[in-house]
C-alpha cells in the first residue's frame, strides 16, 4: 500500500530536504501565523470552554505539515481545504470532540463520526508502525465503546492528521484532484460527495480566507 510505504519512511520529525524528498525543498510550510491571519482566535487558549481540547496556532501548525507530508498532500488548493475544514469544524481547535449536540465517540480535529473513528484507529493500527496503537487496543476500545475508540486517534498526531486520511482513503481521486485546483466547485464538491456535509456560507467564508493567502 502506498501510504503504508510512506508511513515507513516518515518519522513524527519532518525528514531533511533531499534531492528526492517530497515536498519539494523550497516549498513553505504552514505556519501558525498562517493560521493566525485565517482565524484570529486561534492564537490563544485563554478562556477556552474546554481547555483541555484546545490548541493555539503554534500547537496546531507543526502536527497540520506533518500529516500533509506523511499522506503526501502537496497541493495548496488540497491543504487549503483540509485547514478550512479543520478550523470550522473544531471551532478553530477549540474543540476535539464533538458538544454540539453531543455525539458520544465523534471527535478529532475534522469531527469524524464514531464509525469513521474506528475506520482510522483499525487503518493505523495495520499500517502504522510506529502509531502506538495496536489491532489488540482497537479491538478493547471498540467492546468498552465509541468514547474509547476516539481516544486512541484523539491526541495531537493522529487527531490533525484525520482529515488527511480520510481524504486519502475514504475519498475517490478525483475529489482530490477537484481541491488541488483552488476552485469553490472542487471544495463544494468535496463537501458534498466526500465528506457528505451540506455546503454553507460559514464554511465557504473560511476555505475563502484561506484560499484567498494563495500559498502558505
Amino acid at each position: 500500500m502506498r501510504l503504508k510505504a510512506l508511513f515507513v519512511i516518515f518519522s513524527l520529525a519532518l525528514p531533511a530536504c533531499t534531492a528526492t524528498s517530497v515536498p519539494p525543498c523550497d516549498m513553505r510550510p504552514l505556519t501558525s501565523a498562517d493560521i493566525t491571519a485565517i482565524a484570529p482566535i486561534s492564537a490563544s487558549c485563554t478562556g477556552a470552554p474546554y481547555p483541555s481540547e484546545c490548541a493555539t496556532a503554534d500547537d496546531a501548525a507543526p502536527w497540520i505539515n506533518l500529516a500533509f507530508h506523511s499522506f503526501g498532500i502537496h497541493a495548496f488548493g488540497t491543504q487549503a481545504a483540509l485547514l478550512s475544514l479543520m478550523l470550522y469544524e473544531s471551532g478553530s481547535f477549540k474543540y476535539n470532540i464533538n458538544h454540539f449536540p453531543g455525539v458520544p465517540g465523534q471527535g478529532t480535529r475534522n469531527m469524524q463520526s464514531p464509525a469513521f473513528n474506528l475506520k482510522y484507529a483499525e487503518w493505523l493500527a495495520a499500517n502504522m508502525t510506529d502509531s502506538g496503537i495496536s489491532m489488540q487496543q482497537v479491538q478493547e476500545a471498540e467492546e468498552e465503546g465509541s468514547v474509547e475508540v476516539l481516544a486512541l486517534v484523539n491526541g495531537n498526531r493522529w487527531s490533525f492528521a484525520s482529515a488527511a486520511w480520510f481524504l486519502t482513503t475514504q475519498c475517490n481521486e478525483e475529489i482530490s484532484q477537484g481541491l488541488a485546483t483552488s476552485k469553490e466547485e472542487g471544495w463544494e464538491t468535496y463537501l458534498t460527495e466526500c465528506v457528505g456535509t451540506t455546503v454553507t456560507d460559514d464554511r465557504n467564508a473560511i476555505w475563502k480566507k484561506v484560499i484567498a493567502l494563495q500559498k502558505w
